[in-house]
């Protein structure tokens, strides 16, 4: 194992434990019940990441899109992919031509260089590609004690409450991902983010919520699920993406792939049953990052989409 695995493994436990010390109370179930007989007609909404596929042109990416069974992009700018600038290279209306011919729909745009703060053009673009979804970070400062993290977040609320109006003016929902050296990065901040987004909701809670990734935080089923039961109501989009043994130094294609569900240790049945038994209505993304960025997650494309397929078919057996 990798020195730098085994800080990572250290790491997760520490906090998983201190988020179940701060949490051994349980917090509340805010979910409405649902009935096995309509659980059992679940299905995952999958969107695909342009970023699996490096820098390759859109019309080879949206064939695979169709063959793996998957009709929603999720659109990626660099470093990690360049077909949010290929958007802009070729137009709108050139760009929603090609996604007609091929069937496939815009569904999300990432956007981690624009931040929280700074979508306000993005927005624009997503509502007119009737796209409804962006993803970006927190920005903020990482690694805050408890009572210090708990303030940042109602700040970072206080601050984010115009734009997101203007998302929801637009019919676009920003989606904030659980990132590493961000404010929200631990399983407390999560709850925390969730507890004041139902505070200053101001009775619609569309247009801001929770990119929901287990990558990021501790590798533990029982707890990760759990987690993701508290923070369902706000959560707009769902990693299928683990640990596994990192993406951030060069390593055997193997261990790089123990990111996807199915090739690595985590096992995604608990946080499934939490989509299953709740009706999750948001979107579920296969995902994983290759090292370096901006290169397929393999060099034969068509190993790619199998690889894609594999994890997908393993989400979908998990599911029965």
């Amino acid at each position: 194992m990798q020195k730098s695995d085994v800080m990572f493994r250290r790491e997760a436990l520490k906090r998983s434990a201190t988020s179940i010390a701060a949490f051994a109370l349980g917090s509340p179930n805010i979910l409405p019940a649902q009935s096995p007989a309509h659980a059992t007609d679940f299905h995952l909404k999958h969107l695909l990441a342009t970023s699996l596929f490096g820098t390759e042109k859109l019309a080879v990416i949206l064939p695979i899109c169709k063959s793996l069974g998957i009709s929603v992009i999720d659109l990626w700018p660099k470093i990690h992919g360049s077909q949010r600038e290929e958007l802009t290279e070729m137009g709108e209306d050139r760009f929603l031509s090609l996604l007609h011919q091929h069937d496939v729909k815009l569904g999300c745009i990432t956007q981690f260089p624009l931040g929280p703060f700074g979508l306000q053009e993005e927005i624009k673009l997503c509502q007119r590609l009737n796209c409804h979804t962006i993803v970006t970070g927190s920005g903020g400062q990482a690694g805050l004690r408890a009572d210090d993290q708990k303030q940042a977040i109602k700040k970072f609320f206080d601050s984010i409450q115009p734009h997101w109006d203007h998302a929801r003016n637009h019919q676009v929902t920003i989606a904030i991902e659980n990132h590493s050296k961000s404010l929200l990065d631990s399983p407390d901040s999560l709850r925390w983010f969730h507890e004041f987004h139902d505070q200053t909701s101001r009775g619609d809670k569309s247009g801001l919520g929770i990119a929901f990734a287990p990558y990021h935080l501790p590798q533990e089923s029982t707890l990760l699920a759990q987690l993701l039961k508290d923070v369902l109501p706000c959560t707009s989009l769902f990693y299928a993406w683990q640990h596994g043994k990192g993406c951030m130094q060069a390593q055997p294609k193997e261990d790089e792939l123990m990111q996807l569900p199915g090739k690595g240790y985590l096992d995604f049945a608990p946080l499934l049953e939490v989509l299953r038994t709740n009706q999750y209505a948001g979107w579920t993304e296969i995902f994983m990052h290759p090292f370096p960025r901006g290169i397929p997650i393999l060099a034969d494309l068509n190993l790619a989409a199998e690889e894609l397929q594999n994890a997908k078919n393993y989400l979908e057996t998990r599911l029965r």
